[in-house]
């Protein structure tokens, strides 16, 4: 079993819109897709995760979700860059739609999409990575014993100010953006080869 990268996506890949509830409000961070390709050509498998509690809100359709991802895939593409799964969590408690109302075991900081994720694709989350622009991305990197960064792109530099120093669990590291962390796990993974 091998070591993947997790990403969270809004905040991390793409700029941070709160819902994205129409596919203009889709925009990749600059540097994302070379990040992502870095990666890709230390064949090292990347994955998106994420919570998308605006489906189950009802504040746009499953159909915009699958062209959202759509549009990233395409822009990833275009630069020469993939990822290998994308893993999403519907649900919320309060949804509208009685099919995403649930307390699920998927909703991060749970660990249900990565450990689907890391089955799917024979990853050893102990040896993994979760990047991400949130506190609950870190949390559910302890769940994994993963390593976890934050990006301070996104609620990063927020939550790292005022949610941060309150928090029993820290990030491995800190990251400007995606591209600095995947610069940190490259020699990070480096160091354990050495």
């Amino acid at each position: 079993m091998r070591p993947g990268v997790f990403l969270d996506r809004d905040g991390t890949i793409n700029e941070q819109m709160g819902y994205i509830n129409h596919i203009d409000r889709f925009q990749m961070l600059p540097r994302s897709a070379r990040a992502i390709r870095l990666l890709n050509d230390r064949n090292i498998p990347v994955v998106v995760v994420t919570n998308q509690s605006g489906l189950a809100r009802g504040y746009f359709p499953e159909s915009l979700l699958v062209e959202v991802h759509a549009k990233m895939e395409r822009e990833l593409a275009e630069a020469g860059a993939h990822v290998d799964g994308i893993y999403i969590c519907p649900h919320h408690p309060e949804a509208k739609e009685e099919k995403f109302r649930l307390n699920c075991d998927c909703r991060k900081p749970k660990n249900g999409l990565f450990l689907t994720a890391a089955q799917d694709l024979d990853l050893d989350l102990s040896k993994s990575y979760v990047v991400g622009d949130r506190w609950s991305d870190l949390k559910a990197a302890a769940r994994c014993q993963a390593r976890g960064i934050l990006v301070l792109t996104g609620y990063g530099r927020g939550d790292y100010e005022y949610i941060g120093p309150g928090q029993e669990i820290q990030p491995d590291f800190v990251a400007e953006d995606l591209l600095d962390g995947v610069d940190w796990i490259l020699r990070d993974l480096d160091s354990f080869s050495e």
